[in-house]
This record gives structure tokens, C-alpha cells and sequence, in this order.
């Protein structure tokens, strides 16, 4: 558990989702950095297609478990976080984001579930969707 009052604020105010989530956030936004190989700003479309590959990666066909463990069920969950931490300036923003950028982007019940595939060959795991 990460003890740091900045994260120990926003749970206080926004109990919703668990340290793990924001945690995982900062990740994708990392890993998505070097997958567009974006300097500066992520989109919000562009952090949600990155947090959909890094979890299929490291959690494969759990991954919607996972996320719902971390009382993240849908796209615009991310993007309360996201906001969240905007607010507590973890993260900036620019004048065109917003938190509907979040919304509906994909279903996890479909990425996740429906149209994840096993791999036995080792390559990633990456839903067709």
C-alpha cells in the first residue's frame, strides 16, 4: 500500500476506486507514452487504448476482474481518476480535455471477455477490439 497523503487524499475524497487504479493509471500513461511515442500530451483516447493493451498484458483474461476489483467498471472510471489526480496536480490537463473523453470509449465486458483470445505462443495478449 502506498502511503502518501496526496493519494491518501483523493481516496478521502473520492473512496470510489482503490490506490491500485491510480497506480495503474500513472503506468499506462507511461506505457502509452512509449507506445505513441508522445513527449508531452496523452489524449484521453489515447490513454484508455493504452491502459487496454497494459492490462490484457499483465492481466490477461482477468484483467475486467481486476479492474472491477479496483471499482473501475467503465471507461469513464479512468477518467474520474484521471481527474482526480488532474486536481490534486499529479497529472495536467489542457483546455480541450474533458472527462467525457472518458466515456463509452470500448465496453470491458467486450474487450476483456468476449473478444480476448488465449495466446500460447507468448506474444502479448491484445484483444481484437
Amino acid at each position: 500500500m502506498v502511503k502518501d497523503p496526496v493519494f491518501e487524499r483523493i481516496l478521502e475524497k473520492d473512496p470510489r476506486y482503490k490506490i491500485e487504479a491510480y497506480i495503474f493509471v500513472l503506468e499506462a500513461l507511461h506505457y502509452t507514452r512509449e507506445k505513441f511515442k508522445v513527449q508531452r500530451h496523452v489524449t484521453g483516447k489515447q490513454l484508455l487504448e493504452g491502459i487496454k493493451e497494459l492490462g490484457l498484458k499483465k492481466f490477461g483474461a482477468l484483467t475486467k476482474m481486476v479492474f472491477e476489483y479496483w471499482g473501475v467498471k467503465n471507461t469513464i472510471d479512468f477518467g474520474n481518476i484521471v481527474f482526480n489526480m488532474v486536481e490534486e496536480r499529479i497529472l495536467s490537463k489542457t483546455e480541450e480535455d474533458k472527462l467525457d473523453d472518458f466515456k463509452d470509449v470500448y465496453d470491458f465486458e467486450e474487450v476483456f471477455v468476449k473478444n480476448y483470445k488465449l495466446d500460447f505462443t507468448g506474444k502479448d495478449r491484445i484483444s481484437k477490439y
